[in-house]
């Protein structure tokens, strides 16, 4: 077959497999990723049937590793890091620590040398941020302070992984060397990248902004997208044929200086379809390398495998976020996120094998690893709320996890010695809780927060604000903020399970209490109401009616009609079958 024949077989072929694995797996409620590498190992050379070039698709998945690295450098988050960065640093480079030892431990059991082991056990260590967002999004758990610790977790590991991909070529390279020679590839390793690095947040801040703006000015869409494709592919490219660091280091930083201009988001939107392909086409050709032999082969160190990805970060994650203080669903929720691997490993596992520091059958136990660690994660955050609820029910093992922290400053003597009474308590205050906390502060309304996060806490408290830190879903803590004696409960926090936990409690306590909670989804909004929630807030929907209304009325709509119009728009919306 022809040599322009095999590229379009393996485009062709690749895509058709991927759509259908992937369709297949979002089906069964699992990421289309695993689909993809299912595909790749349909067309590879260990299973029967069509094989694709080997050589083409290790050029295309150059180009999604790319575009993969730009995109996350186009969405890296400097202000979500630094919320997080007192749990997210220390804790990600923890965990990465003791899975890597772990890891590495393990291989060495298994005659590996120290090299091998070292690259094996770090890409045991990191986890898939697409699967992990997606897991969030699905959860309605994003815009949670669980969810901005997970997300900024994922960022510190994502972090490790571009250093590590600049410093194992080095390592490699001076590895059958005296440790003199090692010292000096290492320095002149991190000479480039810091000369590298400099120009780019010097030079890059200007040059690709400026290129930008000129492109922009032409008003023609395709040369948009075409120039913000050249900057990442032009700079991964001349970055590792001038400095001499890899491709990923390149295009991860041009997406960092992008994503510092106003038209980050444009040039986002106009580049994800090819990211999308060709990040499929990785995931694809990662699955052709795949040998599924290793499952019969290699049961007991796949199961070794296993246990450091689904235990062993897990439980360091868990045993971490809780010597920080916070609480155990938070310690949960950011142990099932870290029980996966993905796409960082696969580039390690990749990196490591081309170097010759990892053989193969490591490449394949990550691979293998990576398909069944991220198949089993719905379940890992499924088992979030049962063993929740168990906790609940056993208080003295909740207060024997939890550690508090004692640099908060003193609490009030408890809401009730300050005289609290027909006050409000809001659960949770980020940008919702805290509106509200203000109106009534603006007009002398006395109210009590609950809330996980230690930084706010510790600003109401010295603000002579009541403030409770604490799980409002865990026994006891509402009773801090006097909810039996409240007249009005304000769920503001966006997790779901929670928003129920909380009612369930307010209930017991107060069962004339009245009750408003935010809520993401039409059927969660639906149970809310049928609850006896007094007023359900869904996002979406309250935005929708106020534009409604104002459209209404400015095309002269009485307000009076306009008022019943979206007040039947959202009965509607609450009563419509799911």
């Amino acid at each position: 077959m022809p040599h322009e024949s095999k590229l379009i077989a393996l485009i062709a072929v690749g895509f058709v497999l991927a759509l259908a694995f992937g369709f297949l797996a979002a089906r069964v409620r699992l990421p289309p990723l695993v689909g993809y590498l299912v595909a790749g190992i349909a067309i590879g050379p260990f299973t029967p049937g069509f094989v694709a070039d080997s050589d083409l698709a290790s050029e295309l998945a150059e180009i999604g590793v790319i575009l993969l690295m730009f995109g996350v450098g186009l969405h890296f988050s400097i202000a979500t890091l630094l919320r997080v960065r007192n749990i997210a640093l220390p804790g990600a480079v923890a965990q990465i620590t003791v899975a890597t030892a772990i890891g590495a431990g393990l291989s060495r059991w298994w005659g590996w040398d120290l090299s091998a082991g070292l690259v094996f056990g770090l890409a045991l260590s990191v986890a898939s941020t697409v699967v992990l967002l997606r897991a969030l999004e699905q959860r309605n758990e994003l815009g949670t302070e669980q969810g901005h610790i997970a997300v900024g977790w994922l960022i510190v590991e994502d972090l490790v992984t571009v250093l590590a991909l600049v410093f194992l070529p080095a390592l490699a390279a001076g590895g059958g060397s005296d440790a003199r020679a090692l010292l000096t590839e290492l320095g002149m390793t991190s000479l480039k990248v810091a000369v590298f690095v400099a120009l780019m947040l010097v030079g890059g801040r200007r040059i690709v902004p400026w290129i930008l703006h000129q492109v922009t000015r032409a008003g023609s869409r395709e040369l948009f997208t075409l120039a913000v494709l050249a900057i990442a592919l032009g700079i991964a490219y001349g970055s590792a044929h001038l400095f001499d660091v890899s491709f990923a280091l390149g295009a991860f930083f041009a997406g960092v200086v992008l994503a510092e201009t106003e038209l980050s988001h444009q040039a986002a939107e106009n580049s994800l379809p090819l990211q999308d392909a060709f990040a499929v086409m990785f995931f694809v050709s990662v699955g052709m390398l795949f040998d599924p032999s290793v499952v019969i082969e290699r049961p007991l160190e796949l199961l070794g495998v296993l246990f450091v990805i689904v235990v062993g970060k897990s439980v360091a994650a868990f045993a971490i976020v809780l010597a920080f203080g916070y609480p155990v669903r938070t310690a949960l929720t950011i142990s099932a996120s870290l029980a996966q691997i993905g796409e960082f490993s696969f580039i390690l596992a990749a990196l490591g094998v081309g170097l010759g520091l990892l053989p193969q059958e490591g490449r394949d136990l990550i691979l293998a690893g990576a398909l069944l660690s991220i198949t089993f994660n719905p379940f890992a955050f499924g088992m979030i709320a049962p063993m929740t609820r168990w906790l609940d029910r056993h208080p003295r093992v909740t207060a024997l996890l939890e550690r508090r922290n004692r640099r908060l400053p003193p609490a009030p003597a408890g809401a009730q010695a300050v005289g609290l009474r027909n006050h409000a308590v809001i659960v949770g205050y980020g940008r919702v809780g805290s509106v509200v906390g203000h109106a009534l502060e603006a007009q002398g309304l006395r109210f009590a927060v609950v809330e996980t996060h230690q930084r706010i806490v510790e600003e109401l408290r010295e603000q002579q604000r009541v403030a409770i830190q604490g799980d409002a879903s865990a026994a006891g803590v509402l009773d801090l903020a006097a909810i039996e004696h409240a007249r009005l409960l304000v769920i503001a926090s966006p997790d779901g399970f929670q928003a129920r936990r909380i009612l369930e409690l307010a209930r017991e306590r107060n069962p004339r209490i009245a009750i408003v909670v935010r809520t993401h989804s039409s059927s969660e909004l639906a149970y809310l109401i049928g609850q006896g929630v007094d007023r359900a807030v869904m996002g979406e929907l309250e935005l929708a009616l106020e534009m409604t209304d104002y459209a209404l009325r400015s095309l002269g709509v009485s307000e009076e009609r306009s008022k019943m119009v979206t007040q039947w728009l959202r009965t509607q919306e609450i009563s419509r079958p799911k």
